[in-house]
């Protein structure tokens, strides 16, 4: 990832230099001033690609003159129509078109702060890169871009704009990191000791293991694990930033799940695509970036996260299909499945988080069923709430950041479907509408609380790129519910 760093807008004479234009604006500040040291090459050629400043739209000129490698112009379309994001999107864009350049230059200048360190962000956010494991990748694919540098027309302030997105692009790396480790490496336990690491930042830590875990009733979410030679775990991550006199009020609390690899159990998956379940702790890496982030960044509110972190393997002492398990609030469910394990992890965390904090609501996230995919496709996360106004502030987050989520149902005659003949409830229902019933498995769990459930499956992981996010791991969630908190609970 590039060092960002902000100068003086003048125009460099080296490297490579990023130009967004806007759709009908005309030359000045550092793009005038390539135009005239290039002795117009610039405008030529912006002109021959029919570049016209629209949104999405880009064009590279090599080698123009005046010792300048190559200029990017990104389209930043309409000025009334433009927003962070889009600006975020643009930067992202130009990052991709970087990557054999040592160093470049955003002309930042004719942007106010807070979009000048937006394009800084998303080219930030489109720089990532999982190459922990590579060892003889030839030197052309090795991306190069090493500084970038923001040619700001207000220094100090474009600075102070940018800290705060720095804290959410590192919180939303550190989330990118843990989805893309494989399962040999990120166990619960392993999981848990990098958690313990983010204390740096301020955060109480904790971590309960499985005796815990059995004294606290969690039998749901250690059946789950009850196969597998990795022990589980759950952390408790909280930050204390409510200044006073609000340092005492309940905190926000968000729960994921944390599967670090799910076979499916003796309910084995098919062989075909199941290394991809290495990715079905997304919704606890997520949790994890933003409590990182929240922190990093010194936000005024209190908040919690916790991770159910477990591994689902079929074995001799594995959980069985009609096992009966008792959840840590006193129900039961006969596990049918023992590949709907999510909602066992999360019941008993849900319970717990309910009982020990009583925060103002709880988010959970969690690659909690394929049939989100079949809804939605990889473009929207599934969005269950019992509460309307929480729901509705996720869908304007979800707008603002570009990790859009779309609401969907809930009701008694969903419930009714989990009734099973031997215990309180059973863990899956029919094919029909069965990311829904798994919603409504959950809200069984939340006893009342002000609850959003976002089903991530279809949105955790990216098999092309994008303007801001690289093919893997996508963080789906940092942004959201950083912008949810920022915008809406730290006044």
């Amino acid at each position: 990832m590039p060092e960002i760093i902000f100068a003086d807008p003048a125009l460099p004479t080296s490297g490579a230099l990023v130009l967004p234009i806007g759709e009908e604006e005309t030359p000045s500040g550092i793009w005038q001033q390539a135009d005239e040291a290039t002795a117009g090459a610039i405008g030529r050629a912006l002109a021959v690609a029919e570049f016209t400043g629209k949104k999405g739209q880009s064009t590279t000129i090599l080698a123009p003159g005046a010792g300048l490698s190559r200029v990017v112009a990104v389209g930043l379309g309409k000025a009334a129509e433009r927003s962070r994001l889009s600006v975020e999107e643009a930067g992202g864009a130009a990052c991709s078109l970087l990557a054999r350049e040592p160093a470049a230059a955003i002309a930042a200048d004719r942007l106010e702060p807070a979009l000048a360190a937006a394009i800084a962000h998303g080219a930030m956010l489109r720089s990532y890169r999982f190459d922990r494991y590579r060892t003889q990748e030839k030197p052309e694919e090795t991306p190069r871009l090493a500084q970038l540098t923001v040619l700001a027309s207000d220094i100090v302030a474009t600075r102070t704009a940018y800290a705060p997105m720095r804290a959410l692009s590192e919180g939303a790396f550190l989330t990118r990191d843990l989805v893309s480790e494989p399962a040999n490496v990120l166990t619960p336990a392993e999981f848990a000791e990098r958690c313990r690491a983010l204390a740096r930042f301020g955060l109480t830590i904790e971590v309960f293991g499985p005796e815990e875990m059995r004294t606290l009733g969690f039998g749901a979410l250690l059946g789950v694990a009850q196969g597998s030679v990795n022990e589980p775990r759950m952390v408790v991550l909280q930050w204390r930033g409510a200044p006073s006199p609000r340092s005492d009020e309940k905190p926000l609390a968000f729960i994921g799940k944390g599967v670090t690899f799910d076979t499916g159990g003796i309910s084995i998956k098919p062989a075909a695509g199941m290394e991809d379940m290495k990715w079905d702790m997304a919704g606890a890496g997520t949790v994890t970036g933003l409590m990182s982030t929240l922190a990093a960044r010194q936000a005024p509110v209190n908040a919690v996260g916790l991770l159910g972190l477990v591994e689902n393997m079929p074995s001799g002492s594995a959980q069985r299909p009609g096992d009966v398990v008792k959840t840590a609030s006193g129900q039961t469910v006969e596990v049918l499945n023992t590949d709907a394990e999510g909602r066992l992890v999360l019941a008993d965390v849900l319970w717990y988080c309910q009982n020990r904090f009583d925060p103002r609501f709880m988010i959970d996230l969690a690659t909690l069923t394929g049939a989100i995919i079949v809804s939605l496709g990889h473009e929207q996360a599934g969005l269950f709430s019992n509460d309307d106004a929480l729901a509705e502030k996720l869908l304007k987050a979800g707008e603002a950041t570009g990790e859009r989520v779309w609401r969907m149902p809930l009701g008694e005659s969903y419930d009714k479907q989990l009734k099973s003949d031997i215990a309180d409830m059973k863990n899956i229902t029919g094919r029909p509408g069965s990311s829904i019933t798994a919603a409504q498995f959950l809200q069984r769990f939340v006893n009342g609380k002000a609850w959003a459930h976002l089903d991530i499956a279809g949105v955790a992981w990216a098999t092309k790129e994008s303007s801001l996010v690289p093919k893997g791991a996508t963080a789906f969630g940092v942004r959201l519910l950083d912008r949810l908190v920022a915008e809406n609970y730290e006044n």
